[in-house]
């Protein structure tokens, strides 16, 4: 009987060389030695050459103008964009009229019977309590124009999002085709949607809406087509042996499984869609929005916490309340019949309230609290910004960090021949994924350097590597204590919820206060925003280490120190890295932010733009935010099979 042959095996590579991360180095270093001396031969220089550079202010201020010219003529404006913008308004205005129409009372008491009925008394007394503190701050209307706002957002964000879920949660072609969308969307920051939509529905809320449903729509998307396609097969295997249609199965069987992945994407939707209606403002939305970003251009902090304790409310309320949801559709559930109860109840309360003339919050009722909080703030201008013994003022750090820190990176950077960069890029990318990343991260940093903004991108890098290394110190530092011990874990859980559910924008305030105005307390805002994401991933990572590799370290007597070295953090490796992914995206979206308190860079160029209409150097400063949060997502976030090789 005649025997298979086993295929030759590869000869081993000796030493070092048999490693894949030194085989890739050596490529790249062969492939630099053959197109450096080229590069430099023909162009030369440190800085990205001029040759390579393509202006495209020009083409994008005439598209603007045009854009400006016929918006009032075009067929796409009349017949199409400006319907959309008609409903947008409409629907808004609505929302905000029946808000107010109901009143203070009536709005108090719908959201807290809702609140009851989903999540029990504590829940409900608390969104009582936040609707009251908000008409308390004098901030009612406001509150009443960003809920308007909010509403419309989020269901027009859940109908696109859950459309484009269900076209990938059903077909793999679609899939494939949304993905790299999706990827990239979900990459971008929330700046770089503004300059689209005010580019065509120009300055106020329809562009603030529809920039917001740009931004909040992907996370609805993504966990649509996930509870899709994690649908339980035996259960579908069961309806389809009945005989039923492709429809049937859908409405019978796949999205009542999907039911959690559904409202987990409505969560994230309303915390997406709160976050950018606050950014909105920048471009006309309105409401608490506009407060903050008013009272921070005139550097009043008192004003920006007025409004800003507001929105953080809001968030907290929302979260917990559609959170509370998703965890009840486990159980029995509520009956329609009880909503009906809750409804007729909140519209009594409601009715009673305008029979009594409870419509408008009572001005006797306000509380300002910004005359004493600027006085606070002048007190720490005075005591705290300098002069401090032993460990100085906060001007003092502030200053420190960026002569010690952001400047030298800055320079640094900016002093790097521009193929270096680029070499740097390739290798980090490459290591850390394939070469199909390693390509992505470098025609996407080059992109930076085509459109002319290489030195302004190098800035904010250079702040974004900063915050990062801040980030990552003090994360990884707290998520290994709060792993280690139940106790730090409770306490720091609450800290962690409220940072991670305040919006970007509300971070400028209290680093304002404390900071003033520059770099270093736009990398202040981002490192702080950034935090828990870090601090929950690497948590969460090493506590779902095997306990068995636990125990076999402990028996071997192991130290509780060579324990989290040799055990925990191998063994957490792809929950590291997806925490300094995650950082470094949500770093970029503040930094960015950061150019509204003197960040400069990329991030003031974004704002001059929108301030001054001057939509050529904002679109062009936009893209190369795109251009370098891609290349960034690209070097950190390692590819599944590399991961899988790595576990």
């Amino acid at each position: 009987m005649a025997t298979a042959t086993a295929p030759a095996a590869r000869p081993a590579l000796p030493g070092v060389l048999g490693r894949p991360a030194v085989r890739k180095l050596l490529v790249l270093a062969l492939a630099a030695a053959v197109l450096v001396p080229l590069a430099v031969a023909r162009w030369g220089g440190a800085t990205w050459p001029d040759a390579l550079t393509v202006d495209v202010s020009g083409p994008l201020g005439e598209a603007s103008d045009w854009i400006i010219d016929h918006r009032d003529s075009h067929p796409l404006f009349l017949h199409f964009l400006g319907h959309v913008s008609n409903v947008v308004v409409i629907a808004v205005r609505a929302v905000y009229l029946a808000l107010l129409a109901v009143g203070w009372a009536g709005v108090t008491a719908i959201g807290a019977l809702v609140a009851w009925r989903v999540a029990g008394v504590r829940l409900a007394l608390g969104t009582a309590a936040a609707f009251l503190a908000c008409g308390l701050l004098g901030m009612w209307v406001p509150t009443m124009q960003t809920l308007a706002l909010m509403v419309v957002a989020v269901l027009a964000s859940v109908a696109v999002g859950a459309l484009l879920g269900l076209a990938a949660g059903l077909s793999d072609r679609m899939d494939r085709l949304l993905r790299p969308v999706l990827d990239t969307m979900q990459v971008l920051p929330a700046f770089a949607y503004l300059l689209p939509v005010v580019l065509v529905f120009g300055i106020g809320v329809p562009a603030a809406v529809l920039a917001t449903v740009v931004y909040a729509a992907p996370p609805m998307a993504r966990l649509t087509s996930l509870g899709l396609r994690a649908a339980d097969q035996e259960v579908l295997e069961a309806v389809e042996s009945l005989g039923t249609t492709a429809r049937q199965r859908l409405l019978t069987a796949r999205i009542p499984l999907a039911r959690k992945d559904l409202l987990l994407g409505v969560n994230q939707t309303i915390m997406m869609a709160l976050s950018m209606a606050v950014i909105a403002s920048v471009i006309g939305a309105g409401g608490l929005g506009d407060r903050v970003y008013q009272a921070l251009a005139s550097v009043d902090v008192g004003a920006a916490l007025a409004a800003g304790i507001p929105i953080v409310l809001l968030a907290v309320v929302l979260d917990r309340v559609t959170g509370a949801a998703g965890e009840r559709l486990g159980g029995s559930g509520t009956s329609p019949l009880t909503w009906l109860y809750v409804l007729v109840a909140a519209a009594a309360v409601a009715v009673a309230g305008r029979v009594a003339g409870f419509l408008d919050w009572p001005e006797a009722w306000e509380v300002d609290i910004a005359e004493p909080v600027n006085r606070a703030v002048d007190w720490m201008t005075a005591h705290l910004y300098s002069g401090v013994p032993v460990v100085g003022g906060t001007a003092d750090w502030a200053a420190h960090f960026t002569s010690w820190v952001l400047n030298p990176l800055r320079d640094g950077l900016q002093w790097l021949p521009w193929w270096s960069v680029l070499l740097v890029v390739a290798a980090l990318a490459w290591l850390i994924g394939t070469w199909r990343t390693a390509l992505t991260a470098v025609l996407a940093m080059a992109a930076i350097g085509v459109l002319g903004v290489w030195k302004p991108s190098l800035d904010t890098l250079s702040q974004v590597l900063a915050a990062v290394a801040v980030t990552l110190v003090v994360g990884f530092a707290a998520g290994i204590a709060a792993a280690r011990s139940d106790r730090f874990e409770r306490l720091l859980r609450p800290v962690l919820d409220v940072f991670q559910t305040m919006p970007q924008f509300v971070y400028l305030i209290p680093v304002v206060a404390l900071f003033g105005v520059g770099r270093a307390p736009a990398v202040a805002a981002a490192v702080v925003y950034a935090l828990p994401a870090v601090v929950r991933i690497t948590a969460q990572g090493l506590r779902q280490v095997d306990p068995a590799a636990m125990e076999s370290a402990r028996s071997l007597g192991a130290t509780s120190g060579q324990q989290l070295r040799q055990v925990q953090l191998p063994l957490a490796r792809r929950s590291l890295l997806l925490a300094v992914n995650q950082g470094v995206v949500l770093v970029l979206a503040v930094v960015i932010i950061g150019g509204l308190v003197g960040g400069g860079a990329l991030g003031y160029q974004v704002v001059f733009g929108l301030a001054q209409g001057d939509l050529a150097t904002g679109l062009v400063a936009g893209a190369a935010i795109v251009c370098l949060g891609l290349m960034l997502d690209r070097v950190t976030q390692p590819s599944e099979r590399r991961t899988k090789k790595g576990a």
